[in-house]
């Protein structure tokens, strides 16, 4: 479990960009983070793998507390995948990239092997195995940096927009792994701006505003509540506003080819 206990974050400069955090992240849960840009979505994750320290109160991490452990020693639990790729990438090759990981917590030769190779065919880099990071598209750096942290299996994932960059073919991808993953009892915390995949995937959603939480709820309550929706600068989904254009008394089906059945169906 993850919790944060009255969270306050000051950054150097003095800019409080978290206020009075109140937060429990359930084990093996799909979670995500919206809001508009400056919110604290992203500072917040950072609290979670040790990047950050809280000015004032306490984030736990499976009973452990972050000030009190390494950015090292937190990272084999949390793995965090950042939003801008070239932030991320420094090894020679995309091959060193995805081992880089798995040789520096140690892990035995065999795991080592099984989760290379897996991670290079599962985001589809076979291909570039000894081509340089530099030399990927923003997709593919975004897929390598996906393969390099989840690689070595962490019990904690945070996505810092994923889809970025991703055809439909690697949403749908990444969608069904994030699925998978959480079968796997893997907790998930996904920041995203793209709202129809979040829709898709129903997490938990924690909404954002200058630095304060102003909502939790499922998915479907939070995209479909017009006042949220307006305070957090967010975008229904396209599935939300035809729903209410059709001024159906029921729940809001996931996928657009369940609307098209029911309009058949009325005629």
């Amino acid at each position: 479990m993850i919790e944060f206990k009255e969270v306050d974050y000051i950054h150097p400069n003095g800019a409080k960009a978290l206020d009075r955090i109140n937060l429990i992240i359930k084990k093996n849960t799909i979670n995500a983070i919206v809001g508009s840009n400056g919110a604290g979505k992203t500072t917040l994750a950072r609290h979670i793998n040790g990047l950050l320290k809280a000015t004032s109160g306490e984030v736990i991490v499976d009973g452990k507390n972050t000030k009190k452990c390494s950015v090292a020693e937190l990272s084999k639990k949390v793995g965090m995948v950042f939003q801008n790729s070239n932030n991320q990438l420094f090894a020679d090759t995309v091959k060193n990239e995805i081992l880089f990981g798995l040789n520096n917590f140690k892990f035995e030769e065999n795991f080592v092997r099984e989760r290379f190779e897996w991670a290079m065919k599962f985001f589809d880099l076979e291909k570039y195995s000894d081509t340089s990071p530099l030399k990927l598209s923003g997709g593919e750096k975004k897929r390598l940096c996906l393969a390099s942290v989840l690689a070595w299996d962490p019990e904690v994932i945070i996505l810092d927009e994923p889809t970025v960059g991703q055809d439909e073919l690697q949403k749908n991808k990444i969608l069904s792994f994030i699925n998978e993953l959480n079968q796997q009892n893997k907790t998930i915390i996904i920041i995203s701006h793209d709202i129809e995949f979040l829709w898709n995937l129903r997490p938990n959603t924690i909404v954002m505003s200058d630095g304060e939480i102003i909502k939790i709820d499922s998915a479907a309550n939070i995209f479909s509540n017009s006042n949220i929706i307006e305070n957090a600068n967010l975008i229904k989904p396209q599935i939300v506003k035809i729903w209410k254009e059709l001024d159906i008394n029921a729940d809001i089906p996931i996928k657009i080819d369940q609307i098209s059945k029911i309009i058949m169906k009325r005629g």
